[in-house]
């Protein structure tokens, strides 16, 4: 029976006396090889400790025979675990490893160095190539249905789904003529929408005519909206830990924000559709009559409504257009190294306020 060995073991195998990488979910003990490899010995060590599943596919990086995979499976000497029980039973030093890993998969792209220019747009993918590579998602056709068929593990579903790709038209999301239009949206519904049940809202407040405490909760509505941003960005749209191995889940993971990963330029899909927005604006405002008096729930969720305004609106802007240059042109590319070079951290859109508070700030070089 062969062992298993966890990400954590596996990375702790670096060098040239001692190089272990991951090759479709089998660990290969490749020391013996290192002198041998016709590309020399550097760039298997560049990749040791790490999953070279990608790597090898990749023909950009090298063309690889039949022979060559011959010769690679007389190195294996157990399976990779990639499925630990829960998010507790992983270590700290296999949740950095694994972190690692995951970012290693950005890197190979070259948005990940290009996300930082003032005009930035990704390179189109190739629909063919990208399937035969990567063996995931057919672009060309719809995305929801292909998921619900397929038989991901947890682990690549979430790999694959933070790798960026691009395309110059609208994905094909359920593929069903009465769904597919609930899951697009243009900039300008949000305000055409939300702004009116907002001024609503606050008309409601002013009726008591208290018009202090009325300002003063349309301010902390706004306040407590971008903790909101941050804290459904965080742990509701990035759970992936926490995400159960089933494609269901994934499927639900997908249609709230992984979609957005996967193609994160796509134009109807950067704002929130209506019809998901009201699904969560609704509980909110129930919280919110429940937690305040009248006067102030009016106004606290008209702040609230408006925050949220503002932060798809500049969410949008920051993806497609040459933003203006005091702030906005710093959170652009803080946004872009959040798609492109660290998924993990950098949750803020409109600001890096609880980045900076709850220690999530992403760093990158400009």
């Amino acid at each position: 029976m062969k062992k298993s060995f966890t990400l954590s073991q596996v990375a702790s195998h670096t060098t040239e006396d001692s190089c272990w990488v991951i090759y479709n979910k089998k660990v290969y003990d490749i020391t013996g090889f290192i002198e041998d490899h016709p590309g020399g010995g550097d760039i298997i060590l560049e990749h040791a400790g790490t999953d070279i599943t990608l790597v090898m596919k990749d023909v950009l990086e090298h063309v690889h025979s039949d022979a060559a995979y011959d010769i690679f499976d007389d190195y294996v000497i157990g399976d990779f675990d990639d499925q630990p029980s829960s998010t507790t039973d992983i270590s700290s030093n296999d949740r950095e490893s694994l972190h690692r890993r995951r970012m290693q998969l950005l890197e190979q792209e070259e948005e990940s160095k290009t996300y930082v220019r003032e005009d930035f747009m990704p390179n189109e993918t190739d629909t063919v190539r990208d399937i035969k590579n990567n063996q995931f998602l057919d672009l060309r056709k719809a995305l929801i249905p292909q998921l619900l068929k397929a038989n991901f593990t947890k682990e690549f579903y979430l790999e694959q789904v933070h790798k960026p790709r691009h395309l110059p038209h609208p994905a094909i999301f359920f593929g069903h003529p009465l769904l597919e239009p609930l899951s697009k949206a243009v900039w300008y519904v949000v305000p055409c929408i939300w702004l009116p049940v907002a001024a609503y809202q606050l008309s409601h407040s002013l009726a008591f005519d208290q018009h202090t405490l009325s300002a003063f909760s349309f301010a902390l509505g706004m306040v407590i909206w971008t903790l909101l941003e941050y804290v459904l960005h965080r742990f509701l749209f990035h759970l992936d830990d926490y995400l159960p191995d089933h494609q269901i889940a994934f499927t639900l993971h997908f249609t709230l924000h992984g979609f957005h990963h996967y193609l994160p330029m796509d134009k109807l899909r950067l704002v929130m559709p209506p019809t998901l927005a009201g699904l969560i604006i609704y509980p909110l405002t129930r919280l919110g009559h429940l937690l305040f008096p009248p006067i102030m729930a009016y106004s606290v969720i008209a702040g609230g409504l408006f925050g949220y305004v503002i932060y798809d609106c500049m969410h949008y802007y920051l993806h497609h257009a040459k933003v203006f240059k005091y702030h906005f042109r710093e959170m652009k590319k803080y946004h872009m190294a959040h798609h492109y070079k660290n998924y993990e951290s950098g949750y803020g859109i409109t600001s890096k306020l609880w980045d900076y508070m709850l220690n999530t700030l992403l760093s990158y070089s400009s």
